[in-house]
């Protein structure tokens, strides 16, 4: 999961199961000459999430980190606001639940209401948005960081170490929190937002802020993957593959700089462009046969 752990202040953590499942299962197939084939498949297993024995939600996940995933989930969805709520996450796969006890025994406040609006997404398997998701999104107001080109490059020959699940099975998308050109935590997951949630979790349990950091993400740049960035204080976000329109005016709106299609020597920036410093400008002959070949 980590490349780098910064330094960071742990105040408190709850208790943590640990049931993380292997990502991928082997399996056989025959490819296009009938010839049998030892393959690897990406896993996806059912976790329905309960507080305090209420259900808010099934997720669809690779299962490698089902606590951080669930912590993740609940912060960035806003359902709960202050880790110190959190008792204990405790995720058993006999009965497909990740349990969640808080400190109070009361779960969340309001839960029913919470949850009764809900947005459904373009995330991979159908995502969710709450009401108080949206109604929390613009509490924070995300910084201004200016980020190198030369940044940019480095951290996209950074990435090309990572999808290690990708590379051996397909089927799953990779997001990292990044610092600069150093990859903090890479996860990866059946959907973006699972892997985004699961990036939340760690910061969450770790102590750790997003004003100062990139993320990053194989997937598109959706409302969704904005949203989840700006509950997360990450002002950047840099994607190998497009956008979404509506991902763009919320970009927009949040100040959040979007830099996609983002792959060797190039990239887009659809929002912030104020904010990028041109200090690697590669020559436009090598970059634009480099599209062509690629």
């Amino acid at each position: 999961m980590s490349a780098e752990i910064e330094e960071h202040r742990v105040l408190y953590r709850p208790v943590l199961s640990d049931e993380g499942l292997d990502p991928t299962r082997p399996v056989s197939a025959r490819d296009e000459f009938g010839d049998p084939r030892e393959l690897n498949i990406a896993g996806e297993y059912p976790l329905t999430i309960k507080v305090d024995d209420a259900e808010v939600v099934t997720l669809m996940t690779l299962g490698t980190y089902p606590e951080k995933l669930t912590l993740g989930y609940l912060r960035n969805q806003r359902l709960i606001d202050d880790i110190n709520e959190i008792a204990e996450v405790r995720v058993d796969w006999d009965r497909e639940t990740a349990d969640v006890l808080t400190t109070h025994g009361d779960g969340i406040v309001d839960l029913h209401e919470k949850i009764s609006k809900r947005t459904v997404t373009s995330g991979c398997g159908q995502g969710t948005i709450f009401s108080c998701t949206l109604d929390k999104l613009y509490d924070t107001r995300l910084p201004r960081v200016e980020i190198r080109q030369s940044t940019i490059y480095a951290l996209l020959k950074t990435i090309n170490s990572y999808n290690e699940i990708y590379r051996a099975a397909g089927a799953v998308h990779g997001c990292a929190l990044c610092k600069g050109s150093r990859i903090l935590y890479f996860i990866e997951d059946v959907g973006r937002h699972n892997a985004t949630d699961t990036i939340a979790g760690e910061m969450w349990l770790e102590g750790i802020g997003g004003s100062d950091k990139i993320f990053y993400t194989t997937g598109r740049l959706t409302s969704e993957i904005v949203m989840k960035a700006a509950h997360m204080g990450i002002p950047v976000l840099v994607s190998r593959s497009g956008i979404t329109y509506m991902g763009l005016e919320l970009a927009q709106d949040l100040g959040v700089t979007m830099v996609a299609r983002a792959k060797g020597r190039h990239f887009l920036v659809y929002n912030g462009e104020d904010t990028i410093l041109y200090d690697e400008v590669p020559e436009k002959r090598a970059v634009l046969s480099g599209r062509q070949t690629s």
